[in-house]
């Protein structure tokens, strides 16, 4: 039997793709965004959307009657530029969270998706494990840790049931190519549709495992309904590791470009090696990783092109100017 189902953030990347797989799998969705990094292409005319803030108490409340299960994926995910803008950031990524909290305690929610970050592992050894500390570097990263925190409060508290998502650098169709700070493999793209080179942080040797995204919609569609993962923390994304320089090559490969990667400043505060491990997801979730990354960039790409180049937006003010990456402050990316 189907169940009622909030999703918010909706209309962005992760969001839309989550409700859709939810409508194929029967259930009834309704589906919240505030539209700064989603677009109503991305909302499925099967599911009910509202356009509001979260940070509205009084939307929230009205949202999560009758709701059985809420998925939260609504943020601002963009780790780098929280360094430079953590007010705007944290208050747009905390305040809904403790809204939603509280709202699925009073109207008995049987189980609250979260989707957090790699970001709260900080600069660990990888690959990050589920048993790890919270020690994020960024403010993102701290963020995302406080709202784990509030949850494993509320379920001692108020019996809320939980699971906690860490899904790791996520990529695919209908990602924001659009925005400068955040998902490198769309901003290469989006930089080479307008014959421009890709730019690389640093030495472009920092490590990372790119996930695409049908794998990790699947696993935090699941994640929902599993048994075994009632009150849990897992990690979901691909075991497939690659340093930037290597994967920026696929990039410029698959889009046959003769472009060369421009290299700038370290990002502050960038952790170098992040992975994580994989066996929790596989287990308890039936994560699987179908596409190699060439695939997945191939997918990509496709509907990258099918868009054509887009004007970046820089939509939310940098707070520190002084040590920003240049490209940045001038607004260049």
């Amino acid at each position: 039997m189907g169940k009622n189902i909030l999703v918010t953030g909706g209309a962005g990347f992760m969001g839309s793709w989550l409700v859709d797989e939810l409508i194929r799998r029967g259930h009834s969705v309704s589906s919240v965004d505030d539209l700064s990094g989603g677009y109503m292409r991305n909302v499925s005319k099967e599911c009910r959307f509202t356009k509001g803030d979260l940070r509205d108490s009084d939307l929230v409340n009205r949202l999560v009657k009758g709701v059985d299960i809420i998925y939260h994926l609504a943020a601002y995910a963009a780790e780098g530029q929280s360094v430079f803008s953590p007010i705007s950031i944290n208050d747009i990524n905390i305040k809904p969270m403790n809204n939603l909290l509280v709202a699925a305690v009073n109207n008995g929610v049987e189980r609250f998706v979260f989707t957090s970050s790699m970001a709260v592992y900080g600069n660990q050894p990888a690959p990050f494990s589920e048993e790890m500390a919270r020690l994020p570097e960024d403010p993102y990263g701290a963020g995302k840790a406080y709202c784990e925190n509030m949850l494993e409060i509320f379920r001692a508290a108020h019996d809320l049931d939980y699971v906690i998502i860490r899904p790791h650098n996520v990529y695919g169709p209908r990602q924001n190519i659009a925005d400068p700070f955040r998902n490198v493999i769309g901003i290469w793209i989006n930089r080479l549709m307008s014959n421009r080179a890709p730019i690389v942080y640093g030495n472009g040797e920092q490590v990372r495992a790119f996930s695409y995204i049908e794998e990790s919609t699947d696993a935090i569609a699941n994640a929902g309904f599993a048994p075994g993962a009632r009150n849990e923390i897992i990690n979901v994304g691909s075991p497939e590791r690659v340093t930037i320089n290597e994967a920026c090559s696929k990039v410029l490969r698959l889009m046959a470009s003769e472009q060369r990667p421009e290299y700038v400043p370290p990002r502050p505060q960038e952790v170098k090696v992040a992975y994580s491990t994989t066996e929790k997801s596989e287990r308890l979730l039936g994560y699987s990783n179908r596409h190699t990354l060439e695939e997945g960039i191939a997918c990509m790409i496709e509907w990258a092109q099918g868009m054509g180049p887009q004007e970046p937006s820089y939509r939310l003010p940098l707070e520190i100017v002084k040590s920003a990456p240049r490209v940045w402050v001038d607004k260049s990316m």
